[in-house]
C-alpha cells in the first residue's frame, strides 16, 4: 500500500529502457517550446479555477500532454441507475456534470494549446466507449491513436454486467506518429491498478497515468488537466518530474 492510498500491479510501467533493433524509437525528438504563464496560472498546485476560462489563458501549441476526464451527465441521463444522490451516487451526482457541447469546448481548448504531435489522454466510460466519442473531437487536429483498459480490480455498477473497468482513449494531434514522440513500448493496453476512491469518487490510477505522460514528454515538461478532479494527474507528475497545470471548478 503506498502513502496515496492504493494497491497497484504495474510490473511493466517503468520508463523505457533500449529498443535497439526495432522499429520503435526510445528517443523523443519533439521538443515543447518555453513557457511563458500568466501569473494566475501557478504550477504545481490545486487551482480552483473554471477549466475553459483556464485553456484560455494557455498559449497556443505549447503543452506536449493533457489529460481529461469528464463527468458525464449523459451517464445520469441516459441509463438512469436510480441512485443519484444515494449512498456512494451521492457525491458522483453532487459533482458538476459536463454535457456532451460542454465536453466538446474542452477538447476543442485542448487541441489549441497541443504541440504538433502533442497527445489528449481522454478517460470514457464503457457507455461512450460503445456510443462513440468521436464527435467531441470534430474540427481538431486530433484522432484517436490507441485505447488503454483500467481494471479498477472493484466492481461499479450496471444493471447486467457489472463495471469493473474505465477507458482511456489515446488522441495525438497532427501529424500522428510514434517512432520520435513516443518513447516507451513496454505499457500494456490492460493494466490493473486499485485505486482508493475515500477522498474523490472518480479519482483516477496515478502509476498508469505516470506511464503515459512520461511516455510523451520530457522531464520539466508541462502536463496539463483542466478538470482534474481529485488532482492525480499532478500527482503522477510530480512523482515522474514533470510540472502540472491544472485545475478544477471545486479546487
Amino acid at each position: 500500500m503506498s502513502k496515496s492510498g492504493y494497491q497497484t500491479v504495474l510490473p511493466l510501467l517503468a520508463d523505457s529502457g533500449s529498443t535497439s533493433g526495432s522499429v520503435y524509437s526510445a528517443d523523443r525528438i519533439v521538443q515543447a517550446p518555453a513557457l511563458e504563464l500568466p501569473e494566475v496560472l501557478n504550477p504545481n498546485t490545486r487551482l480552483k479555477m473554471d477549466g475553459l476560462e483556464f485553456l484560455s489563458l494557455l498559449p497556443e501549441s505549447s503543452i506536449p500532454v493533457g489529460f481529461l476526464d469528464p463527468q458525464y451527465r449523459g451517464v445520469l441521463e441516459k441509463l438512469s441507475y436510480g441512485n443519484e444522490g444515494k449512498s456512494r451516487g451521492r457525491r458522483r451526482s453532487a459533482l458538476e456534470q459536463m454535457n456532451e457541447d460542454k465536453i466538446g469546448q474542452f477538447i476543442l481548448g485542448i487541441d489549441r494549446v497541443l504541440i504538433p504531435s502533442g497527445h489528449l489522454f481522454l478517460w470514457v466510460d464503457k457507455f461512450h466507449l460503445c456510443q462513440g466519442v468521436r464527435d467531441w473531437f470534430h474540427g481538431t487536429k486530433l484522432d484517436i491513436v490507441d485505447l488503454l483498459t483500467w481494471d479498477k480490480g472493484t466492481f461499479g455498477m450496471g444493471y447486467r454486467t457489472r463495471r469493473r473497468a474505465e477507458y482511456c482513449a489515446v488522441l495525438q494531434k497532427d501529424p500522428r506518429k510514434a517512432k520520435g514522440v513516443w518513447k516507451a513500448h513496454n505499457i500494456p493496453d490492460v493494466v490493473q491498478e486499485t485505486v482508493s476512491q475515500r477522498d474523490h469518487p472518480h479519482a483516477k490510477p496515478v502509476e498508469l497515468q505516470g506511464a503515459l505522460l512520461a511516455a510523451v514528454s520530457h522531464e520539466g515538461d508541462y502536463v496539463i488537466d483542466p478538470a482534474a478532479g481529485s488532482f492525480s494527474v499532478l500527482e503522477a507528475a510530480q512523482l515522474r518530474g514533470r510540472n502540472f497545470l491544472g485545475c478544477d471548478i471545486n479546487g
